[in-house]
């Protein structure tokens, strides 16, 4: 591509964290100018970008231009600029030093987040640093009114900009909050984010807290219902502390920029890469739209240059760099999210779906555990891999070094004291000999007859194994959102992606690969190729039908001619503009909205085009919905792309190479011809094995795979697919497949969960993310989990086993089987496990199965978590064994019955499910997300043949009992020294015992044998089954083994069957941790898991206790349920604070936002905060707990069922206990009355409930 040159010179830049390029085009030059500099050296210049733009035009005018002097302007037409200045200043927590206004009441929410926390195995719990440093509430308060409400009184009511009618209740105080104001002034805070409940709809508070702000001396005030106007004040509170962190940062950077050209801002026309793949003015540049500024020019690049140009598939973008990899998708349109996570920080606006992965060319390479691993961890630039002589570590760069991928003569020499040396080959070349002793060192002791691997198998061994693991995030990518990747063409660009490209386009099944001949610079000449965006949007509420349509149609208008409006002020024309209408759409009862796109005339309503994408994107459609609008949204585009496609001479000669080079390939070493693509021309086809380099980008064709310079000068690369079967041994694993295998396997179950997330309807499976999946031997064995629940992990394998014997040889293809009995390997009755048998000629050859959670299953109050229930049949509809589907047909008659069919007996009418079509659906789903779990397994199974799939499930658990056994050596070597431990013999045994709130006894002995690395896990002394609901089905003992266990191994290992197989776990029978199939079990799962863990993990004296419960609140009446989950405090360890107020142990679900908690049920929030001064103290003081005070506006039914409420969670070598949890009840009248933990009461309307969550206990006597 190029453009008509004018007469003036236009400049394309991208600011990266390493390097900035420079696309530069020059006045009466056929050619560009290109140019990449270090994007920081302060010994040469002050600013990479400014230097470029002086370099350039002092070589192509002849003219000194010093540094100490300004840019001239008058050669310059235009700038178009992406930088990493806000996105580095987010994650170094490098911004500006800001406060947050909240709602009174919400003084933690955004810390809190969604109480989730974000490693399931770190006992650490590391949360991301907040950005903002204070808090401070103002008082007032915003409600919205109930449904009815309306017509019973109309005083004081206001309609919201969403149509929302609500109530100021507490109108803004501002004199109490002028002091507040003051006083961050005082301590040198000038910059504020605002966040006010429900402003999304009612923004005057939030617009009044700001002009008092600025009036009194702030410079920067960032509200959150002008920079995303939608419903959810956590992650649109989240938005407006970005923004304030980032935005004055990024504007005395710009300032800075400006001022070096003359006449400053005035002089010259500077637009910036926005997130979303436009370009904005200076001033309208703001901290929450910059995060993606140089990602997003690169997805502008390929998709504007490949797609329909190149291809008519759909394009993945591969954007490969040191330490990570961005994967991108485009078939024809950008594809936007509203909501990501960056640097651990939440951020609602438009921008472009871009999915990092932590592995690049500076990931490091390990030998762990029998297994290779590439990252997450990275070497950095400094001192980066081995081979850049600082004494780094071995990383990917390191292993295309030794397989010749890496050519040092094209590689610049800036290494070494001096800096003027090259790559060191041989250093690293000794660094991988080291390795590969260790690795042969393994291998022989697995197998004495084992071949030794040389230095370029183990590399090769590496980078196979780093590109599968960049393979799963463009599998997630596409088959999430109902798409199949082989059906993509893979556009690659950055400085190590074409390397791996070919390896990766077989891998995932793609038979084309397209490299753009700036793909080291694309980027930046993708800045090129973008428009001006500016975008304008609204909440609005209601139910979409005529009316609502007319009115929405009536705001686009509105907002049609705000975004025209915002575009020809900035100087484009009006008949470069194009607007594209949105609304924001979803099902009645569920939290999925999809921003769709207004039909083209002719093509449809909003409706019908949301129920297209809905099926497409998860499978199926919701019959007898309501289709509720959110809001309005209008996308102004001002075409102002500088550059157009260029063809490029063909030419007719053959091509001639460079030279050879020796490079190792999956056969051994090739001599392979280098040749450089500027010598290439349109018609060259040049077969693998060979070498293009392409700037700094070195193309790896392998053999077998077919080159092509297409007319624009670009490499197109046809891929030969891989063979059918690969050879492997079936007695011993390889330790690199075994490793592949480790990510395939965890993929499938993976992919298998994002399926059920998709399909789901219920807010538990599609928000809260309580399931679980996973897949299995023919013999029931757990091959690999996908970590979700923690409660859920290995308890699946009990209940395929259970099935298997049940069935025996009655399982035949095309049968799908239910359950969720206790008795049957289950956790509790709303945990529904679908296993599917599968088999190849008649024989089984694998499992696949899954686990969620529904909301309602029937039982004695709503929501199916009695506090009181006394036997199982009191929770709900029981199912030991069921054919969901039988032959292929689904058995909808008979699962009906089993739900709905009430139990009778003792003069109690027990109800089934109030919820029928909400489980028919979910049921569904859990069989079209082992549908899809089968399918991906066939696939594997067409690659390596069924031997070899099956020998590698047993290879993987393996590898897991491995682990395992090396994690019990070594622990026991350590406890064998602590005061509370026994030595006999080989053994070192522990014992450790705690209570449940009736006085119930969970007692422990840990016998650890150090030489074999062997445990028994005996619960010998556990009281017996209890006459309540907190008895445990054995699998939660044995999902909360495995937890912990897998949190001490500290590193990576699957999850499967093998992590048990060291282990023997003892329950003593008729103990309520292995009750019989009539006791009420619901509280086991959710209370007694979390006392489990706490027994084991100090009986390892790994971390004090945390609090010990999952704090279940249940509310509802026939016409609704609801359920949640709230955390507590984490317990310290021996190194470290307990976390606050986040999911603890066995439970890691998420906690619904605020305002749609009070949007969708007859609830107003009054309070949500860490509860100060509950955690333990210490030398390492134990997490807070939380406080949750609920007022309820209609009559309901309410269940706590709740622990910790009489025995405190205990600290640890001397550290305190936490505080205990509480429940009250708060009459109209004021007076408080003591719930207990466990208690079913109806609410009248005003009453209020409060729960006070345990905090963790602290670890070492307070200093």
């Amino acid at each position: 591509m190029g453009s008509v040159k004018g007469e003036k010179f236009r400049f394309c830049i991208d600011r990266g964290g390493t390097f900035t390029d420079i696309y530069a085009e020059v006045p009466g030059e056929p050619a560009c100018r290109v140019m990449k500099l270090l994007s920081i050296d302060p010994s040469n210049y002050e600013d990479a970008p400014i230097e470029g733009i002086r370099r350039i035009l002092e070589e192509c005018t002849g003219k000194k231009i010093p540094r100490s002097s300004k840019i001239p302007t008058d050669k310059i037409e235009s700038i178009r600029m992406g930088t990493t200045v806000a996105t580095n200043a987010l994650l170094e927590r490098k911004g500006e030093r800001i406060a947050v206004c909240v709602t009174k009441g919400f003084k933690d929410l955004l810390k809190i987040g969604n109480q989730a926390r974000p490693n399931l195995f770190d006992l650490t719990v590391s949360m991301p640093s907040t950005l903002y440093e204070e808090v401070i509430e103002a008082d007032e308060r915003i409600e919205l009114v109930l449904d009815g409400e309306e017509e019973a009184n109309s005083q004081g009511f206001v309609k919201g900009i969403s149509c929302e009618i609500i109530r100021i209740s507490k109108p803004l105080d501002e004199e109490a909050l002028r002091p507040l104001l003051k006083g961050l002034l005082a301590k040198g805070i000038c910059c504020l984010a605002v966040v006010l409940m429900h402003s999304y709809t009612y923004p005057q508070h939030e617009l009044a807290v700001e002009h008092l702000a600025r009036s009194m001396g702030f410079k920067h005030v960032s509200l959150s219902s002008k920079l995303t106007p939608m419903v959810r004040a956590v992650p649109r509170g989240l938005t407006a502390t970005v923004d304030a962190y980032l935005t004055p940062v990024i504007k005395e950077y710009l300032s800075g920029f400006m001022s070096m050209f003359e006449k400053g801002s005035e002089g010259v026309n500077v637009l910036f890469m926005q997130s979303d793949g436009g370009l904005a003015q200076e001033s309208r540049f703001s901290g929450h739209k910059a995060v993606l500024s140089g990602p997003a020019g690169g997805v502008v690049g390929y998709s504007q240059t490949l797609f329909r140009l190149e291809t008519e598939k759909g394009i993945i973008g591969f954007d490969m760099g040191g330490t990570s990899t961005d994967v991108s998708r485009y078939a024809g349109s950008y594809e936007q999210v509203l909501e990501t996570q960056i640097a651990g920080s939440i951020i609602q606006a438009p921008q472009l779906d871009i999915n990092t992965v932590a592995a690049g060319g500076g990931s490091k390479l390990k030998f762990q555990l029998g297994t290779f691993r590439v990252g997450p961890e990275s070497v950095g630039a400094h001192p980066g891999p081995v081979c850049y002589r600082k004494g780094g570590e071995l990383a990917v760069t390191d292993a295309n070094l030794i397989l010749g991928t890496v050519i040092p003569d094209y590689f610049p020499s800036i290494f070494g004291p001096n800096e003027d040396q090259p790559l060191d080959v041989e250093a690293t070349r000794e660094e991988f000999r080291k390795l590969s002793v260790v690795i042969n060192s393994y291998r022989k002791s697995q197998d004495p007859l084992a071949k030794d691997m040389g230095i370029e198998e183990t590399a090769l061994g590496f980078i196979n194994v780093a590109n599968e693991t960049m393979c799963r995030p463009i599998r997630q990518l596409t088959e999430m959102k109902g798409h199949e990747t082989r059906n993509h063409a893979l556009g690659c660009f950055g400085g190590a992606g074409p390397q791996h490209a070919c390896a990766i386009a077989r891998s995932l099944g793609m038979t084309e690969v397209l490299i753009h001949r700036y793909c080291g610079i694309l980027s930046a000449y993708g800045m090129g190729l973008a428009d001006v965006i500016e975008e304008a949007q609204e909440p609005y509420s209601a139910v979409y039908g005529p009316d609502s349509a007319s009115e929405a149609s009536r705001r686009e208008t509105i907002l049609t001619e705000q975004v025209r409006l915002k575009l020809t002020d900035q100087g484009i024309e009006d008949g470069s503009i194009t607007t594209e209408s949105y609304l924001n759409l979803r099902y009645e009862g569920t939290d999925t909205a999809i921003m769709v796109k207004k039909p083209e005339k002719g093509g449809g309503s909003y409706a019908e085009e949301f129920v297209r994408l809905f099926q497409q994107e998860y499978g199926f459609k919701l019959q007898n919905r309501q289709i509720l609008v959110c809001d309005v949204r209008v996308r102004g585009v001002g075409c102002t792309n500088i550059l157009k496609p260029q063809i490029v001479n063909r030419v007719f000669e053959a091509p001639k190479s460079e030279r050879c080079y020796n490079v190792y390939f999956r056969g051994g070493w090739k001599e392979t011809p280098l040749f450089k693509l500027e010598n290439l021309g349109y018609g060259h086809v040049i077969d693998g094995p060979t070498i293009i380099m392409n700037g700094n980008s070195t193309v790896i064709v392998e053999p077998g795979c077919k080159a092509n310079i297409t007319k624009y000068g670009n490499i197109r690369i046809e891929i030969t697919s891989a063979p059918n079967t690969i050879t492997l041994s079936e007695k011993e694993a390889d330790v690199v497949e075994l490793s592949i295998f480790n990510h395939r396997f965890m993929g499938i179950a993976e992919q298998m969960g994002r399926t059920l997330q998709r399909t789901s309807i219920s807010t538990n499976i599609k928000e809260r993310l309580d399931f679980s999946c996973a897949l299995f031997c023919p013999n029931g064995g757990l091959v690999a989990n996908a970590p979700h629940v923690p409660a859920q992990l290995g308890a699946m394998s009990s209940a395929v086993s259970w099935q298997l014997k049940y069935w025996g040889g009655n399982l035949k293809e095309g049968d799908v089987l239910v359950t969720n009995h206790p008795s049957a390997g289950g956790n509790h009755l709303p945990d529904i496990t679908v296993i599917t048998p599968v088999f190849d000629k008649g024989k089984l050859v694998f499992f696949v199965a899954n686990r969620g959670h529904h909301a309602e299953i029937g039982g004695i109050t709503p929501g199916s978590m009695p506090s009181f229930s006394k036997a199982i049949w009191e929770e709900g509809a029981t199912i030991k064994a069921f054919k969901l589907v039988e032959k292929g047909i689904f058995q909808e008659e008979g699962i009906i019955k089993l739900l709905e069919s009430p139990f009778i007996g003792g003069n109690k009418n027990i109800p089934g499910t109030r919820r029928l079509q909400d489980n028919l659906s979910d049921l569904s789903a859990q069989v079209a997300a082992n549908q899809r779990g089968i399918g991906l397994i066939k696939e594997l199974i067409e690659q390596y043949g069924l031997a070899h799939v099956q020998a590698y499930m047993d290879h993987v658990q393996t590898n897991a009992e491995l682990a395992v056994r090396e994690l019990l050596r070594s622990v026991a070597a350590k406890v064998s020294k602590l005061p509370n431990s026994e030595k006999r013999g080989d053994s070192v045994i522990l014992e450790e015992e705690d209570y449940m709130d009736d006085g119930s006894i969970i007692h422990l002995k840990l016998t650890i044998d150090g030489i074999k690395g062997e445990a028994i896990f005996d619960f010998e002394g556990t009281s017996p089954e209890v006459h309540g609901n907190w008895n445990a089905p054995e699998a939660v003992t044995t999902a909360a083994v495995i937890y912990s266990l897998r949190c001490l191994v500290g590193v990576d290992i699957p999850l499967n069957q093998g992590c048990l197989a060291p282990v023997i776990i003892k329950i003593p029978p008729g103990s309520f941790l292995s009750p019989s199939d009539k006791a009420a079990v619901v509280g086991g799962n959710v209370l007694t898991s979390q006392r489990i863990a706490d027994v084991i993990l100090t009986a390892f004296q790994a971390c004090a206790c945390s609090q010990g419960c999952m704090n279940n609140l249940t509310f509802g009446d026939n016409t609704f349920s609801y359920y949640e989950t709230i955390g507590g405090g984490c317990g310290a360890g021996p190194s470290w604070n307990g976390t606050s107020g986040v999911q603890c142990h066995m439970t890691n679900t998420r906690i619904t936002d605020p305002e749609i908690l009070e949007q969708r049920y007859p609830v107003l929030l009054h309070r949500f905060g860490l509860r100060e001064k509950s955690g333990g103290a210490g030398k390492f003081k134990g997490g807070e707990g939380l406080v949750r005070e609920i007022e309820f506006r209609r009559p309901v039914v309410v269940s706590m069922l709740s622990e910790r409420r009489v025995h405190a969670p205990r600290g640890l070598k001397g550290g305190k206990n936490g505080a205990r949890g509480a429940n009250f009840l708060i009459r109209r009248n004021k007076t408080r009355v003591y719930l207990g933990g466990k208690r079913t009461i109806e609410v009248r309307p005003g009453e209020v409930l409060q729960i006070l969550t345990p905090g963790g206990g602290g670890w070492g006597c307070p200093e």
